[in-house]
């Protein structure tokens, strides 16, 4: 074997060696970061404050606007806009006696019909966490785009059903964003 043969047979081992110790250091950054994501994913969950006794949550409908849409509402003064809506989704949700939403906001603004028992609403913007009550024949306008909130059944004996309208649904994505206990009312 001459000097040539040698040194390109060397080179090629060296190479070689350089190239599986980047792929085992790829690897372990591979794992480690899937590592890490596990337990962001397992940190962020035990935040979040999940919803208790629904006895029913179906979607009816889901459904986006053939035309450009704007959408404004007008509460208390304050104007909701959404520029060129996307998805509209119904859903019906029937809610046991003491359940609740979990803490949760909207991606658009979202119109709830009370259709039977009595709903307690609580912002979480509220600093008093007072509470505001839905009767069954009433409605409102969630302003959603963040704005988190949870609805409770209070009531010991009768469920709560309510249906929602969801305005600005991203295509095909969720119209329910889950959120962790604002800390502004306690023993929730």
């Amino acid at each position: 074997m001459n000097y040539k043969q040698l040194s390109v047979r060397f080179c090629s081992f060296a190479l070689c060696a350089i190239k599986n110790m980047t792929a085992v250091v790829k690897g372990r950054q591979l794992a480690l970061a899937a590592i890490v994501a596990t337990f962001s994913v397992v940190a962020v969950a035990a935040v979040l404050t999940p919803s208790f006794n629904i006895w029913h949550a179906d979607v009816f409908a889901r459904a986006s606007f053939a035309d450009p849409t704007n959408v404004t509402f007008t509460v208390n003064g304050r104007q909701i806009n959404v520029t060129n809506a996307k998805e509209t989704v119904v859903q019906q949700i029937v809610i046991g006696p003491g359940g609740n939403t979990g803490w949760h906001s909207h991606p658009g603004p979202t119109v709830v019909l009370i259709k039977s028992g009595q709903m307690s609403f609580y912002d979480s913007d509220d600093p008093t966490c007072t509470v505001r009550t839905y009767s069954a024949g009433q409605s409102f306008i969630d302003r959603g785009q963040g704005h988190v909130h949870i609805a409770r059944n209070e009531s010991t004996s009768q469920r709560l059903e309510l249906w929602a309208t969801y305005f600005d649904v991203p295509p095909g994505g969720a119209f329910r964003i889950d959120a962790p206990n604002p800390g502004n009312c306690v023993g929730f």
